[in-house]
């Protein structure tokens, strides 16, 4: 079972490298990098490559790694009680199924997406230590032990917002996915809009480059965003020309695809002002 990257996903062979050996140790791959480099779809990408269900638990602030296990509804029990329900005389009927107890209960290997872990409280990557290492769980209602039919392959992401704990860490292979350079850039621009003209991808990355370079930047562009804004401008058939006069005397053509908050936004109209000011 190797993974060698798809034709709709542009994966580095450090990348590669990462998702393999994470597969032979049968470990979970930690994946950090910035928003909007690829880390979500890394999974989907894993599991279509090899043939693969994929499971995915979006993780928020408010999840609990419990409601990754299963989770037991006792106040419909209590109201199915009250109402002479015989669904009650059978625990079972009132636990619901977590994402974790889906993919150890497959009869196949599955890909399971913990997506963005470091969203939830500090506790919840040590409250699946023992989940993770072990692939079981007990389930305390009905007495019995869930075990992985298959080892599933576990693809956690984190956007690295705080820190995870050390013992979480040690169970994990590492990749840190690096925000690609210009040629890689260019390649997942190709991918995702063949036929594309390369002057204009040339110059709208020569462009999206120095934006990211921008000292004082809040937010730098990410991946994703780069190719919104290189779609906006193929729709809106900008030239390589009106983009590159742009870059020295104007705002970014299109630039609510790159910049996100309005600090950046006064950044760039202060320099495009600068730029004209000079011109004068």
């Amino acid at each position: 079972m190797q993974f060698e990257g798809t034709s709709a996903y542009v994966a580095e062979k450090d990348l590669t490298v990462a998702v393999n050996a994470a597969i032979r140790l049968e470990r979970p791959l930690l994946v950090k990098g910035e928003p909007g480099t690829g880390k979500t779809e890394l999974a989907v990408q894993i599991a279509s490559a090899l043939g693969l269900e994929l499971i995915e638990w979006s993780v928020k602030s408010t999840t609990k790694a419990q409601q990754g296990l299963y989770e037991y509804d006792a106040v419909s029990r209590l109201r199915d009680s009250q109402l002479g329900d015989e669904r009650v005389n059978d625990v079972a009927n009132y636990i619901r199924r977590g994402k974790l107890w889906e993919a150890f209960a497959a009869d196949k290997k599955t890909v399971l997406l913990i997506d963005e872990i470091d969203k939830a409280d500090i506790e919840f990557p040590n409250d699946l230590l023992q989940e993770l290492d072990r692939m079981e769980f007990f389930v305390y209602e009905t007495g019995e032990t869930i075990r992985a039919r298959q080892r599933p392959i576990v693809i956690i992401t984190s956007n690295n917002e705080k820190e995870l704990p050390d013992a979480f860490l040690r169970r994990c292979f590492f990749h840190y996915i690096r925000f690609p350079d210009m040629e890689t850039l260019q390649r997942i621009v190709d991918v995702h809009y063949p036929g594309i003209k390369q002057t204009l991808v040339r110059e709208a990355l020569t462009q999206f480059y120095e934006i990211r370079e921008t000292a004082g930047l809040k937010k730098k562009p990410s991946t994703s965003e780069a190719l919104d804004w290189i779609r906006l401008l193929v729709a809106d058939d900008v030239s390589p020309e009106t983009l590159r006069g742009d870059a020295k005397n104007a705002l970014p053509k299109l630039h609510g695809a790159l910049l996100k908050n309005e600090q950046d936004v006064h950044l760039f109209e202060r320099l495009a002002f600068l730029a004209r000011q000079r011109g004068n």
